[in-house]
């Protein structure tokens, strides 16, 4: 992918801090989906000071950029990423418990999976609804991820950053202005680098039971063993998504390789071969049915990047 963009500084920057670099890097073995073309570059930091530094580059040569975790909630264009994609390694994946026995510190890069995991090792309720949910701490973070009943602003108590210019932070509390499936970080181009969570003390023992639930439910009810990326359109103001959609017949509906899931209405699937194009013409065509049957609009959750 030629972009005509100045990755070249990048490549030196990337170079000195001794961070891994990758050139023109296909980005759909890199989401749950599975979809989308080639990043112009693909850099992976392993600390703060080098996140910092690449940062302050892309911004000074004006180069697009995103970060990217476990690849899930993302649609990526056919034709890839003109600029530069941060994978966050090395420091950023470590989950500590703090001193006062009931907070635990993971870095943006560690899975909710591996927070779940240490939560219930630590004897700490609170966090069992995330089990399964196939994101990063910072993925969840920024849409403010939720599933049965728990949301991460039920269990966030502070996130730490680093802003578009290369510039530590941190938000608490209110400004973190969690919302549904959003947060203070949607609008922003700060990085998250690490989450905050306080817990309740529990039984471990209660809190794998409970852990064991939530996941036979989950793949009792969803498309587990093909590529999504998870829900696909965020729950209207009246009803649910799914219910929707299935009461408008659109089950099992395709476009290309994307069908809208049989066992679960609310997920759009790669059925094998599907482009980004095939998945947003399906979306739209399930809006457009929804909206003229039901007269209700349903607002998609996914994030789309790069070009299509």
């Amino acid at each position: 992918m030629n972009t005509g963009l100045n990755c070249a500084v990048i490549d030196q920057v990337a170079q000195k801090l001794g961070c891994t670099i990758a050139i023109n890097e296909p980005l759909a073995p890199r989401t749950t989906f599975r979809i989308g073309g080639p990043a112009c570059r693909l850099v992976a930091v392993s600390t703060s000071a080098q996140l910092s530094d690449i940062l302050y580059a892309a911004q000074k040569e004006e180069i697009p950029w995103f970060v990217l975790g476990k690849g899930s909630n993302l649609l990526v264009g056919d034709r890839g990423f003109p600029g530069l994609v941060i994978c966050l390694e090395g420091d950023f994946k470590r989950v500590n418990l703090l001193s006062d026995g009931r907070t635990l510190q993971a870095g943006a890069a560690a899975s909710l999976a591996t927070v779940c995991a240490a939560a219930r090792e630590y004897g700490l309720t609170g966090m069992e609804f995330a089990w399964g949910i196939p994101a990063s701490v910072g993925g969840a973070l920024y849409m403010n991820a939720g599933a049965y009943g728990g949301e991460m602003k039920d269990v966030a108590v502070t996130v730490s950053h680093i802003d578009g210019q290369g510039r530590p932070g941190q938000f608490s509390g209110d400004d973190l202005s969690f919302s549904y499936r959003c947060s203070r970080y949607a609008d922003s181009s700060a990085v998250i680098t690490a989450g905050y969570f306080r817990l309740t003390p529990g039984a471990s023992e209660e809190i794998a039971v409970k852990m064991d639930e939530l996941m036979s439910r989950r793949k009792e009810k969803q498309p587990y063993d093909m590529p999504s990326a998870g829900s696909t359109f965020k729950r209207p103001k009246t009803g649910y998504a799914a219910a929707l959609i299935d009461q408008c017949g659109l089950k099992g509906v395709r476009v290309g390789g994307a069908q809208v899931s049989e066992k679960h209405g609310g997920f759009i699937v790669n059925t094998g071969g599907a482009t980004c194009k095939d998945v947003l013409a399906l979306i739209e065509k399930v809006q457009t049915v929804v909206l003229q049957k039901t007269g209700i609009e349903l607002e998609p959750e996914v994030r789309v990047i790069g070009e299509l």
